[in-house]
């Protein structure tokens, strides 16, 4: 009896995980450096308050919007090509059969067993053969538009809510470092999850997600003064 086992591959992440972590980190850094340029600007509590909420509220609608009109342009274009398969394989079958015995042989697999192959998978599943092996389509890679708006909505969200809570927390006059603070903190751990989920190394993503934070709050914490300043 021969013996079987199931694996799980990260890859099968993939998808929701992309549009996770970029909603979170956006919703962090952009509502971090909004609520910190207010902040450097005036000392007014509900002014802060005002600019995080609004912040965050229009940062998530702004993400979902975005994400579901690009992830439906890439499902627009994977159906066309499916349409367009289905119909080739519907007028000129040997010319596919021809056509997925030769992606084999390109891979390696000898000439005749290649066309072998070629027959027993288009016998099973013609189709699905062709979008997985000629157009690079399969269940967990397909774009779900619904899906990853949803999920960058929600994470924004949840990434935009910790400098929210740490500014309504915070005395007067400490709001830009606690926010700041608090913010690298956050995309620090971000960058850990999303490289521990993704099975990446810990260390290289998080650098690089602290360091372009820090710029951004930097850049508006200056910005901010300066404007605060003028007016």
């Amino acid at each position: 009896m021969r013996a079987t086992h199931k694996e799980s591959h990260l890859i099968e992440r993939i998808g929701w995980l992309r549009a996770a972590v970029l909603g979170a980190n956006d919703g962090l850094i952009s509502t971090s450096s909004l609520i910190v340029g207010v902040a450097a600007a005036t000392t007014a509590p509900h002014e802060v308050l005002v600019a995080g909420v609004a912040g965050l509220v229009a940062g998530a609608m702004s993400m979902a919007a975005g994400e579901y009109v690009s992830v439906s342009s890439q499902a627009d274009t994977e159906e066309a090509d499916m349409a367009r398969e289905r119909q080739e394989l519907a007028e000129q079958p040997e010319a596919e059969l021809a056509e997925l015995a030769a992606i084999y042989e390109q891979r390696g697999v000898d000439p005749d067993l290649a066309l072998q192959v070629a027959k027993q998978m288009m016998a099973k599943d013609a189709f699905a053969a062709h979008a997985r092996d000629e157009l690079g389509l399969s269940g967990h890679m397909m774009a779900n538009p619904v899906q990853a708006a949803f999920t960058s909505a929600a994470t924004f969200a949840s990434g935009a809510a910790l400098p929210l809570i740490v500014a309504l927390l915070s005395p007067a006059g400490t709001v830009v470092w606690s926010v700041s603070i608090a913010c690298l903190i956050g995309l620090a751990t971000l960058g850990a999850i999303g490289a521990w989920a993704g099975g990446a190394s810990v260390l290289k993503p998080m650098i690089r997600v602290v360091f372009w934070g820090a710029v951004a709050l930097a850049f508006t914490a200056v910005i901010g003064a300066l404007i605060g300043k003028a007016v």
